[in-house]
């Protein structure tokens, strides 16, 4: 098996598929969320907090069987979703759900450091200037954290890039429909012979990793800049 063979095209192919799709769907809601926690107060946001990072904590396992439980074909949501013709459990978009989950606390925590970050006063300026609260979010704060937003963005693109036990899990390893580089790895591992598409997909996913590093470390130094510079 060689090294760019149609199995490891066709699992970098589906892997970029499941990412964008992971972090288009998922980002909205991760601006809302970290801008809440940023600015808001409620009963509760302690709570919210710890829901939006528990990913993080919990086995990836455990979080692809509770996405079964609840999205699978007889899980609550699932079965709503098959009235509708929809159908998420052993499906790429399962897979993007799953990467989603995983990649979001990651998001917000970016994010939420941007917004933070913005100086509370420009927000009140343009409130007694008369716009209301929307205008001023887009017009001031989306673009001040946009750096945030970008990094939070590309963490979430490469963790979903790497994402494995919540996805293996929630949606298995089938090839061409939910087979993601990390599962593919795994599976090319049981493969005598296989070694190169194993060196090309590492080489890859450590390349994704390393460059979303690198993108928010240069995006943390420069709203830490900003910070000092008020």
């Amino acid at each position: 098996m060689s090294g760019f063979s149609p199995e490891v095209w066709q699992a970098i192919a589906l892997s970029l598929k499941v990412s964008f799709w992971a972090v288009a769907a998922s980002l909205p809601f991760g601006i809302f969320v970290a801008y809440a926690l940023a600015r808001w107060r409620f009963p509760g946001k302690g709570v919210v907090n710890g829901l939006v990072h528990l990913p993080l904590i919990l086995p990836p396992v455990v979080t692809g069987y509770l996405l079964l439980l609840t999205f699978g074909p007889q899980g609550p949501l699932g079965r709503g979703l098959a009235v509708l013709g929809l159908e998420v459990a052993f499906r790429w978009t399962g897979a993007a759900l799953a990467a989603a989950i995983m990649a979001f606390p990651l998001m917000v925590r970016a994010i939420r450091l941007a917004i933070e970050a913005v100086d509370p006063k420009l927000e009140e300026a343009a409130g007694t200037l008369g716009a209301p609260p929307l205008w001023v979010f887009a017009t001031v704060t989306l673009p001040m954290a946009a750096p945030g937003i970008l990094a939070g963005a590309v963490l979430g693109f490469a963790k979903a890039m790497g994402e494995f036990g919540a996805t293996i899990t929630f949606v298995s390893s089938i090839p061409g429909e939910t087979r993601t580089v990390p599962s593919a790895i795994y599976a090319f591992l049981q493969v005598p012979g296989a070694q190169p598409a194993v060196f090309w997909l590492v080489a890859l996913s450590v390349a994704v990793a390393m460059a979303a590093l690198l993108v928010s470390e240069l995006v943390a130094a420069r709203i830490a800049a900003r910070v000092r510079g008020r």
